[in-house]
């Protein structure tokens, strides 16, 4: 059996954002559809440990059905050694026979497919004249949702904070500010990719109008945005499964009595298919909570395993 491996050069050079945004808007509309079979990760947390591991499967049927196992660390001490903070791989086996058809990098197959989906959010909720964009956050999902906000909006303004000052020294567009609330409060679309557990954006810093990409936070003991910011939104998820067992943006607030699961309006896939309404007024806070799931690592590293092998990219090894 002969395997295609791509390393995390080939996956970035395979999956370009713009092209990453219309695959992930495809994927979210067939989950929305039922075609897909998307569980709950399973996530590996020892005693103690900081870090975890997480098990995303996927399945999907019909004419070319297709099987994606992510199998993923995440290790939060990388961010201090400049290193992604997502290791692992995704493994794509053959609908029909269960066969090993590649392996490709994890790490940059989560940075581009997380950011092309706000990306997808932002398309859909962000308000047409939004023109700064505030990012809370430095590491490898900051990079990444710059060039997706870049590719679905025209910003004036690119405002940054995080922990670690000086990661976008390079860009001269990208101006470095002192504190989140100098960030949030100058934007219309804001990005949280933050390794925050406790809020780090306050509700009274939002602008009216402002669309929230909520990325930072998968786990339900950790939140980015406090519980005022979430009651005041319009809430919109990946899927509304993941987001009541997974979310700590969401799930914190619904400890609180503040909200409930009827808080969520929709899911992506939802407004791509036209079945649900997105933002409703100029003023409106819309927030889209992103947690990841398995169905777009499957669409992501089809597409790049299609591309890869038009060109012949990777390695092919003996399994």
């Amino acid at each position: 059996m002969s395997v295609r491996i791509l390393d995390e050069h080939d996956v970035r050079r395979l999956l370009p954002m713009g092209e990453c945004i219309d695959v992930m808007a495809a994927a979210l509309a067939s989950l929305a559809r039922g075609e897909v079979h998307n569980p709950l990760r399973t996530i590996v947390r020892p005693p103690g440990e900081p870090s975890l591991l997480g098990l995303m499967p996927a399945h999907r049927g019909g004419e070319q059905p297709l099987y994606a196992l992510k199998a993923i660390a995440i290790f939060p001490s990388n961010a201090a050694l400049g290193l992604d903070l997502h290791q692992g791989f995704v493994a794509l086996f053959d609908g029909e026979t269960g066969a090993t058809r590649a392996i490709l990098n994890a790490g940059a197959i989560t940075a581009v497919r997380t950011a092309a989906v706000s990306g997808v959010a932002t398309r859909c909720l962000a308000r047409d004249d939004a023109r700064t964009l505030a990012i809370l956050g430095t590491g490898v999902q900051a990079r990444a949702h710059l060039d997706a906000m870049n590719a679905v909006r025209e910003f004036d303004r690119v405002v940054v904070w995080g922990r670690t000052p000086g990661r976008f020294a390079d860009l001269d567009e990208v101006e470095e500010v002192s504190t989140p609330e100098v960030a949030v409060r100058a934007a219309d679309v804001l990005v949280t990719a933050t390794s925050a557990v406790e809020p780090i954006v306050r509700r009274e810093w939002l602008k009216a109008g402002v669309h929230v990409n909520a990325v930072g936070s998968s786990v339900p003991a950790a939140r980015e945005l406090d519980t005022q910011s979430m009651v005041d939104a319009s809430l919109f998820v990946d899927r509304r499964e993941s987001a009541v067992n997974e979310a700590g943006d969401f799930l914190i607030p619904q400890r609180e009595g503040a909200i409930g699961p009827e808080h969520i309006r929709a899911e992506l896939g939802e407004l791509i298919l036209g079945t649900a309404p997105g933002r409703r007024s100029p003023d409106e806070i819309t927030v889209f909570k992103s947690l990841g799931l398995a169905v777009e690592d499957l669409a992501a590293a089809e597409h790049v395993v299609a591309r890869a092998e038009e060109q012949n990219a990777g390695t092919l090894v003996s399994l």
